[in-house]
């Protein structure tokens, strides 16, 4: 009868002759892994050479070979005349990689789980991956603008301040922190707001700020209303919280009021979202006959407005409209802003400017999603808002986006007249092209590839009524932008072809 030892052992290991890896380090980490998982405990008695040779099939010097290895590594004591003893050496805890089919299996992780979950549609990633080099967004900024060595040394100098020690130890919430002071100073001089700190909440990004006030304002099945073309992240949140999610037409005013007022005036509204700026895809500004009438129907169904302001930043022509929110006396607007662009992405920040009611209760599910935060961001925003760099990296940035629109209008002029629609925006990182002509849009994406250039489908919008792109450009420099437009004139006529 054989030992319980020999019989594990032969359970355990397997010997694969293709590797090009000695059999006897093959058998050596097998048994290192059984150690390391307790299938074999440290005073156990191994087999002697002999009966481990006639177990795996080997030679006996293959086996002496195999101990010896274990010995030089710690793993077992070789006792003469009493046998190979396992110990367990103090640093023990290194992965080790063994070939095997059984005893490894444990470092492949299991794809899927033995329980059930919920897998939700509505939160589908909608990253791809591309080789191109080349590609259109749907309006990020240069992140190569970012002003490294000036950033070093403000980061450097916030770790350094001395409070901030003081700050992560802090337990009283009920004196603002400086940041929030300084965000609601900036925001009241740049947005025309009369806000304190207990109408702001600041989270990491947009996406956050938006989901957060999902979770305080929206039940299942409530009815939420965006444009007929929106912000599809915009969309995937309210489809999360289990919204009726209903849409209303975009024209060259923006949002359509009156038909809000036809067809849902006799409905329960719980909210409607809207980018009064500059509508997410087709950058059209909300007229302010529309803001009056959306503030006054808000008022009057008791409905409240989203307002995503997510780009107040880049204004090239004339002043932004300042938001409907800073025009709200009666508690019906949320809004919600972005601050920062010009700084590495890590280093923006969200914000919601609300009621203080709906502020004390988004702080309360944001100490769910990030108790931690960022202490040393908020230090460093706080003094770049104070000494005016803000708002001076803000306005050199623009001059250089700017001129970027401008030759981009100018290529599409050389390239795409007669065949795509536009109108220059005030602002904004992208531009609306429309199709005069519908085309297959995922078949202009392929054959762009084929010339370097990528064209992700959440730019692309094509139904019965629409045949348009959403060309981010602030992320291409001029040189980037003459190759870009080309490669996309040459994908048209490719695709068009006879």
């Amino acid at each position: 009868m054989n030992s319980p030892v020999l019989d594990l052992l032969g359970q355990l290991i397997f010997i694969d002759k293709s590797l090009v890896q000695p059999v006897y380090v093959q058998v050596a980490q097998q048994i290192m892994n059984a150690i390391q998982r307790g299938y074999l405990e440290k005073g156990s008695k191994l087999p002697g050479t002999r009966g481990l040779s006639e177990l795996l099939n080997v030679h006996r010097n293959t086996a002496v070979a195999i101990y010896d290895e274990l010995a030089s590594q710690g793993w077992v004591s070789i006792v003469p005349n009493k046998g190979t003893f396992v110990v367990f050496p103090e640093d023990s805890t290194q992965k080790i990689k063994a070939t095997t089919q059984h005893i490894n299996d444990v470092y492949e992780y299991p794809k899927a789980p033995g329980f059930p979950f919920q897998q939700s549609f509505n939160l589908a990633s909608t990253k791809e991956e591309s080789t191109a080099k080349y590609s259109i967004s749907d309006g990020k900024p240069d992140l190569r603008l970012h002003p490294v060595h000036q950033f070093s040394r403000w980061y450097s100098a916030a770790m350094k301040r001395k409070p901030l020690i003081n700050k992560w130890n802090r337990t009283s919430v009920l004196i603002p922190s400086v940041f929030s002071t300084q965000l609601c100073n900036y925001l009241n001089a740049t947005r025309g707001f009369h806000i304190k700190p207990t109408n702001l909440l600041n989270t990491r990004s947009t996406e956050m700020s938006l989901y957060i006030v999902s979770r305080v304002l929206i039940n299942p099945g409530d009815l939420v209303l965006v444009g007929t073309l929106s912000n599809y992240v915009a969309n995937m949140i309210f489809q999360q919280a289990v919204a009726k999610i209903k849409t209303v037409p975009v024209d060259d005013e923006g949002l359509d009021v009156n038909y809000i007022l036809e067809h849902y005036a006799n409905q329960k509204i719980r909210c409607i979202y809207v980018c009064s700026n500059r509508h997410y895809p087709t950058t059209t500004t909300l007229s302010t006959k529309r803001r009056l009438q959306l503030l006054a129907l808000a008022k009057n169904l008791g409905f409240a407005v989203i307002e995503d302001d997510f780009d107040h930043d880049f204004q090239f022509d004339g002043s932004s409209m300042l938001p409907m929110a800073s025009a709200d006396a009666n508690g019906n607007i949320i809004y919600l802003g972005k601050l920062g662009q010009s700084l590495f992405p890590s280093f923006h920040t969200g914000f919601v400017v609300a009621p203080e009611q709906v502020i004390t209760e988004a702080k309360n599910y944001l100490q769910l999603l990030d108790t931690q935060g960022d202490l040393i961001q908020e230090q460093m925003l706080s003094e770049l808002i104070a000494e005016g760099e803000i708002y001076r990296l803000k306005k050199k940035n623009i001059v250089t986006y700017k001129q970027r629109r401008d030759l981009l209008c100018h290529q599409l002029d050389k390239y795409f007249d007669g065949i795509l629609e536009w109108k220059i925006p005030s602002g904004g990182l992208a531009i609306w092209l429309r199709f005069k002509k519908s085309i297959s849009l995922i078949k202009l994406a392929e054959e762009a590839e084929k010339h370097e250039l990528f064209l992700p489908k959440t730019i692309l919008y094509q139904d019965k009524t629409n045949c348009a792109i959403r060309f981010g450009y602030g992320h291409l420099n001029e040189e980037e932008l003459l190759i870009v437009v080309k490669a996309l004139k040459e994908a048209y006529i490719k695709l068009t072809a006879p």
